[in-house]
Formats: structure tokens, C-alpha cells, sequence
């Protein structure tokens, strides 16, 4: 378990099965929208969301993926600051903020994991600031892949064959980068032989050193 309860020991977790409401949930379910009060924290325990924000010229804003294990939607703030969205079928559990806050009290390795989440999270921001910022579209996505590799790898799953459910409009979006411009990376990502794509919204990486050393700008 990658997320906060991989802290906890059976007594743990059978505690806090008593506060928690576990949810099957579906592609393109809404988990909250931003400006709703916050008074919940989802814990995604299966499945792929994303985080979006709306622009004021009415435009989405793709801000990032979450995965298994991910905390969704901890703020110190009234209300969300996002819209949270499900990419695939899954499950959820949700869990009201203040018995969230109690947990931390009583169990004070879930506060060291969360501290290491959200370490991870701003790791991750900076990472995307780097990544729209300074590298060119194909090491862009090359970065995005090696990130998702890394969920993977945190989850304890293959991570050579990875899950990606997301449409390259929102890796784009998240990229600051065109549909088209995505499409031209990916490709150009297959003739390198760094990339392969089987189908099933599935995509391999045969070298991800290899992968990881373009997104660094050290591969032609």
C-alpha cells in the first residue's frame, strides 16, 4: 500500500475502517468540485483521477494525475481549490476532515507519511515547473513518462508497462503543450525505440534509463 495507511499496523487500520466510507467509483465521476467545502479527504485506493481547475476564460486546466494511495483533496482552506475527476473505474475512501485530523493525532506514523506525501507532492510541482519551464516538447513528455513510471514503481507495480488512461489532449494540457505537438513527441519517442505502445491504453518503455537521460537533456 503506498498511500497514508501503509503507516498503520491491522489494529490501525481496522480503527479507521470505522471512520471511513469506501466507494466504488467510475471514468469521469466527479470526487468534488472545486469551491465545494472541504470537510471530507479522499484517499484513492484503486484507480487514476485528475486534478483540474477552471480558467476564467472557461478553459480546463489539467494541474496533475493521482494515483493508488494518493491523498485527495487535504487543504487547510474552507473550501477545494480543484475539481477532482476519476480517469478510470476505481475506488475511493472518504473520510470526514476532522476524524482525518484525529487519525494524525492517534497514529503518529500516518503524520510521518503524510509529511512524506506531501514532500513528494512538492517534488513533483517543482519537477512540472522544470518541465514546462525549460524542456523542449519531446523531453517533456519523456519527463511525464518517467513520472509515471515512478507512481508505479512507488505502488509496487511493473513500471516498464505502465497504465494510461489519460488522452494526450490532457498530457498536453498538463504539458503546456498542443494535441498535435504531443502526438509529433510520442512519435518521435517510437523511432528512438524509447516508447512502444500496445494498445489497451497501455504504453512500454523498453529503456527508461534511457527515457529519464533524454527528459534531462543528456541524449540528442
Amino acid at each position: 500500500m503506498a498511500g497514508i495507511c501503509a503507516a498503520l499496523d491491522m489494529a490501525g487500520l481496522e480503527e479507521i475502517s470505522h471512520e471511513t466510507r469506501r466507494t466504488q467509483v467510475n471514468p469521469r465521476d466527479v470526487l468534488y468540485h472545486e469551491g465545494d467545502s472541504a470537510q471530507s479527504v479522499v484517499m484513492l485506493t484503486r484507480g487514476v483521477a485528475k486534478l483540474t481547475r477552471q480558467m476564467p476564460d472557461g478553459r480546463q486546466q489539467v494541474l496533475g494525475f493521482r494515483f493508488a494511495g494518493d491523498i485527495l483533496g487535504f487543504t487547510t482552506r474552507r473550501t477545494f481549490l480543484s475539481d477532482a475527476e476519476m480517469l478510470t473505474e476505481g475506488q475511493v475512501c472518504r473520510i470526514s476532515r476532522r476524524d482525518f485530523e484525529g487519525m494524525l493525532a492517534r497514529f503518529p506514523a500516518t503524520q510521518r507519511r503524510l509529511i512524506e506525501l506531501c514532500s513528494q507532492e512538492l517534488a513533483e510541482t517543482q519537477e512540472q515547473l522544470v518541465t514546462v519551464g525549460r524542456r523542449q516538447a519531446e523531453q517533456r513528455v519523456a519527463a511525464f513518462l518517467i513520472t509515471l513510471a515512478e507512481a508505479a514503481r512507488r505502488r509496487n507495480q511493473p513500471h516498464d508497462v505502465l497504465d494510461m488512461p489519460m488522452t494526450r489532449a490532457e498530457i498536453g494540457d498538463l504539458l503546456g503543450l498542443a494535441l498535435e505537438t504531443v502526438s509529433r513527441a510520442f512519435t518521435a519517442l517510437k523511432k528512438r525505440g524509447l516508447v512502444k505502445e500496445p494498445g489497451g491504453h497501455k504504453v512500454e518503455l523498453p529503456d527508461i534509463p534511457a527515457l529519464a537521460a533524454l527528459a534531462d537533456g543528456d541524449m540528442d
